[in-house]
């Protein structure tokens, strides 16, 4: 596991808390989940601009 420290603006801050409580997660999880979420969307777009987001791994999982 790596750590980070993250720097979050002041008026991102009460919303992303927010998210969290809504959520129920603690801001930790909020944020790694949010992080993950954007890497596995990168990754799907970058899997569709080389053609291979029809079908993946040949288990009908579409983008």
């Amino acid at each position: 596991m790596t750590v980070m420290t993250l720097r979050i603006p002041d008026d991102l801050d009460p919303s992303i808390r927010a998210g969290a409580e809504a959520a129920g997660l603690s801001l930790n999880a909020y944020i790694v989940r949010a992080a993950r979420r954007q890497a596995t969307l990168d990754a799907a777009r970058q899997l569709a601009s080389l053609g291979l987001g029809e079908e993946l791994a040949g288990e009908g999982d579409a983008l």
